[in-house]
């Protein structure tokens, strides 16, 4: 995951400056006059560290500018809850003023890491001017000039000692790809892992609910000469609470579930035959509440072409046509489908069964990925550009900012206005929007609202 760090501090303290001289080129208008940068400026720098610029708190009030007043400190406020890191910029010249102290209390209610930058230290001797900004009680303080690159190299080190943490953070996991075959009984899950393993592993009986457990395999896959490291749990059929006739069927249930939680993608097995049924709706609710990459295998495909053969059902025209309706009955049975990913397979033949392995590599790589900030608010302003919400009590649903915070769900904070106000359509679109525009089919979005009324609380708190 990256990490965001937000310049803050008083007006005209040199934080434009610094956010220019530290992703090297020119965005941020710098100028004398209190108050220049208005709105927050974020860029990627050459280390993956997203920085942010933010107007100065505290701008003096006036007639003329206390709703712009009021516009930046809300801004200001929201790039301080999605940020990482909080970089506390003060000025040498000006020495510790007592707003600086009151910025600094307000700083410590977000539970962030604060590092104070003491800027405008642009000659030998002002080095001894940040002695008195000790009092903000802040243990990490870096002296530099913006103006002149003094103390640069120090912040560079200190920022890419977070970022290679990041990294490490977001891929330690990489090198195994946890998935489960999660189904109604006798739908063929263990016959598909016998498949994959190339060897019978696991009991695969006609005899619903032979496997009564959850049980993990180490698969190694090699796809485009790289080899890839899978575990492969096959777990018991799962049947409706009112027809489950043991307590051995109970607590099998119970370890099915748990496994959800444990991996990273789900595979839901249904049977050709039979098609989606009530049982499988609510394991596609669970499966999706728990956030997790979620792909549909419809196994025995091969009796479905055999049946079609044999009986030439009138109306279609090849096995590609009956797939196809085949595929939108599902999806007008399973809304949720059409934005994630359906395999058709055959345990018995081995017809399509590896592309479950093909597949999981595909869909991890996906929700590993990282959106930059920049780019995930260029699109999420063109949808709402494109369809803006509807207005809701007198008022309309707005998004100020989003930031991607986690993966495995994909997580998005979305500061905004009143949450209340966005309706379930139009939640539905933003995630579709965001969904296609990164091609993250198959990957659960999951949306945490931040809103303006939240964010003036812990303000004020």
């Amino acid at each position: 995951m990256s990490i965001t760090i937000a310049l803050v501090g008083r007006p005209n303290v040199g934080k434009s400056r610094l956010f220019n001289r530290l992703i090297q080129r020119r965005i941020s208008i710098v100028h004398n006059f209190p108050g220049t940068t208005r709105d927050i400026i974020a860029e990627e720098l050459k280390n993956g560290v997203i920085l942010m610029d933010t107007g100065g708190i505290g701008l003096a009030e006036s007639k003329e500018n206390i709703s712009l007043l009021s516009a930046v400190e809300e801004q200001i406020y929201f790039a301080i809850q999605a940020a990482d890191i909080i970089f506390f910029v003060v000025d040498a010249r000006a020495g510790c003023l007592p707003f600086d102290y009151e910025i600094a209390a307000s700083l410590r209610k977000f539970n962030k890491k604060v590092y104070l930058i003491v800027n405008k230290i642009d000659l030998p001797q002002d080095v001894s001017r940040g002695d008195v900004f000790h009092v903000l009680g802040f243990k990490d303080i870096f002296l530099v000039s913006a103006e002149h690159g003094y103390g640069e190299q120090a912040l560079w080190e200190m920022m890419s000692h977070y970022a290679n943490e990041s990294v490490e953070e977001n891929f330690k996991e990489e090198r195994v790809i946890k998935i489960c075959l999660l189904g109604r009984p006798n739908v063929g899950k263990s016959s598909i892992v016998n498949t994959l393993l190339k060897e019978n592993r696991m009991i695969a009986h006609p005899v619903a609910g032979t496997t009564r457990d959850a049980i993990a395999c180490d698969l190694h896959y090699i796809q485009n000469n790289q080899e890839y490291h899978f575990k492969l749990i096959d777990t018991a059929g799962l049947r409706e609470k009112k027809k489950m006739n043991t307590s051995i069927e109970f607590f099998s249930t119970v370890r099915s579930m748990h496994t959800i939680k444990a991996v990273d993608v789900v595979f839901l097995v249904i049977d050709a035959l039979s098609g989606i049924t009530r049982q499988d709706k609510k394991l596609t609710g669970q499966i999706l509440k728990e956030g997790k990459c979620f792909i549909l295998v419809v196994n025995k495909w091969d009796l479905a072409y055999e049946s079609l053969k044999q009986h030439d059902i009138d109306g279609y025209h090849s096995i590609t046509d009956f797939r196809k309706k085949f595929l939108d009955t599902l999806q007008k049975e399973l809304f949720a489908l059409s934005q994630f990913p359906t395999l058709f397979i055959s345990a018995k033949t081995g017809y399509g069964v590896e592309n479950i392995l093909s597949e999981s590599i595909k869909i991890f790589e996906k929700a590993s990925k990282i959106i930059s900030t920049g780019k995930l608010n260029r699109v999420v302003q063109d949808l709402l550009d494109r369809h803006p919400p509807t207005i809701v009590l007198g008022k309309r649903f707005k998004i100020y900012y989003v930031v991607h915070s986690g993966t495995f769900p994909f997580h998005l904070k979305i500061f905004c206005n009143r949450s209340q106000r966005l309706t379930d359509v139009y939640q539905r679109y933003l995630e579709n929007g965001i969904r296609n525009a990164f091609d993250l089919s198959g990957c659960p979005l999951v949306f945490e609202f931040i809103d303006k009324e939240m964010r003036y609380a812990e303000k004020t708190a």
